[in-house]
């Protein structure tokens, strides 16, 4: 069987927050070019192309420009707002290799930071697999930190 791309894709209200909420969060990750030349911001781009304001939100895309190795991630203006708990989600890794007071003391330094950005907590957990945090991002979608 072959391999196929994946991109991650979040429906949202406005895609603009949302991918600057995850750019910020995940590190390494922008848009993928800038403003083109001969313009000095994207909505001197868009007057000059005749795009209407309504439709300057529709959509917004992520690249690893760090690395170069994780999914383009998409978000995409719907709607409808979400209703339900995410049946898949994201787990940001933070702490990898620590146990005890020094993973909880990682994980919750970066809950604050995401908290800054818009984030919020729904969960603490401290399980026999290690403590973790469930959040959500500022439209409510659950990701981990573990």
């Amino acid at each position: 069987m072959r391999a196929f791309d994946l991109h991650i894709v979040f429906d949202c209200a406005d895609p603009d927050r949302v991918a600057r909420f995850w750019m910020a969060a995940l590190g390494g990750y922008d848009f993928p070019v800038g403003v083109p030349d001969g313009f000095a911001t994207w909505d001197e781009w868009a007057d000059a192309n005749g795009i209407p304001l309504d439709q300057r939100n529709a959509g917004r895309t992520l690249v690893d420009k760090e690395r170069g190795t994780r999914p383009d991630i998409f978000f995409l203006r719907v709607p409808e707002s979400k209703q339900v708990k995410n049946r898949v989600h994201l787990d940001i890794k933070v702490a990898p290799g620590l146990d005890g007071d020094d993973r909880r003391t990682a994980i919750e330094a970066e809950a604050d930071r995401l908290i800054a950005l818009g984030a919020t907590v729904a969960t603490r957990l401290d399980e026999p697999a290690g403590f973790h945090l469930i959040m959500r991002d500022p439209e409510g979608n659950e990701f981990c930190l573990a």
